[in-house]
């Protein structure tokens, strides 16, 4: 029984240090991913693009989180589009009728509060 007692605080004692450096490390480092200032490129469409209206059309984007950001939401004329978590790509737009429409990208922290970072591009369909 006392082995088994020294086992224990053996490991316990050798386990627990490198546990929490293990833990502050990756809280530190996902800290630091997440630190800068934030922004939203819109690569295409460009701004006042013509696009074909009917038809399926890719949003191609790259996002820099900042300290806040967790995700964002694409706007189709006031209509919110699901989270989008990926930093890069593209995100296919809903068929557009013909006429102007605004397209809006804006970020949002894990509550879904707009932490104020937006892009925002007009299109005309035809």
């Amino acid at each position: 029984m006392r082995h088994l007692r020294v086992l224990f605080f053996v490991t316990v004692f050798t386990l627990v240090p490198i546990l929490v450096l293990v833990a502050a490390f990756t809280v530190g480092h996902s800290i630091a991913a997440r630190s800068g200032v934030a922004s939203i490129k819109i690569a295409a469409p460009a701004e006042n693009a013509l696009v074909s209206a009917d038809e399926e059309y890719a949003l191609s984007y790259e996002v820099s989180w900042g300290a806040e950001g967790n995700h964002f939401h694409v706007w189709v004329d006031g209509q919110r589009g699901p989270g989008v978590y990926s930093s890069k790509g593209s995100y296919v737009l809903p068929r557009l009728n013909p006429g102007e429409h605004v397209i809006s990208l804006k970020l949002v922290d894990t509550g879904h509060r707009p932490t104020g970072v937006e892009k925002t591009i007009k299109v005309t369909s035809s």
